[in-house]
């Protein structure tokens, strides 16, 4: 299999970090490819036509895409538990949030570079952060006793996220008043799986 990807995406890192927690680094190959919005890569197209990353080639199926699909799809083929059934709709539900917060942060930093400076929208990108704002205040009141639990997909999705805020959005302060949700990301941080996949080393 191989696993086309661009830059410090979370959306890519949640993939690895799936990668490495169900012992499946070693059965992909990382490809990067171009994924800019005006001019994705001729190959990441090829692979998906919405020329979004990640996607993940198989020779024995059609390419998967989009990082729920394909977590879903590795979490399958390992049988590793990260979709439990007995508590499916709030994993999926967090799992959202997560991925709620990256596309948000992911598009406050597409209008700040592929746009020309007078028409940047600082509206548009408030808007963007009310979004990511709202989701980290709910993660930080009704899911603290979810993320406590045993781990699933949405703890990856919600730490690689924070993991995103942290590394693009360092200014915007997303720890303040939220000293729950950043006491549980500071410890989730040291996995291993969070660790090899950080995008500042």
């Amino acid at each position: 299999m191989k696993l086309l990807q661009a830059g410090p995406s979370p959306f890519v890192r949640k993939v690895l970090v799936t990668l490495h927690e169900t012992g499946q680094d070693g059965d992909v190959e990382k490809v990067e490819v171009v994924a800019s919005p005006m001019a994705p890569d001729p190959a990441l197209i090829a692979a998906n036509p919405v020329g979004k990353i990640p996607a993940l080639v198989r020779a024995d199926g059609p390419t998967l895409y989009d990082s729920r699909v394909i977590c879903r799809f590795l979490d399958a083929r390992a049988g590793a538990g990260l979709y439990p059934e007995s508590r499916i709709w709030d994993t999926l539900t967090l799992e959202a949030t997560g991925d709620g917060i990256m596309d948000a942060a992911v598009l406050i930093i597409y209008e700040e570079r592929f746009r020309p400076r007078e028409q940047v929208s600082m509206d548009w990108i408030e808007g963007q952060w009310g979004k990511v704002s709202r989701a980290l205040d709910a993660l930080n009141t009704r899911w603290m006793s979810h993320l406590a639990g045993r781990m699933d997909m949405g703890h990856i999705s919600v730490a690689c996220a924070l993991g995103y805020l942290d590394f693009r959005h360092d200014a915007r302060k997303w720890r303040v008043g939220r000293e729950a949700l950043a006491g549980w990301y500071d410890s989730f941080a040291k996995r291993e799986s969070m660790v090899a996949t950080d995008p500042t080393s």
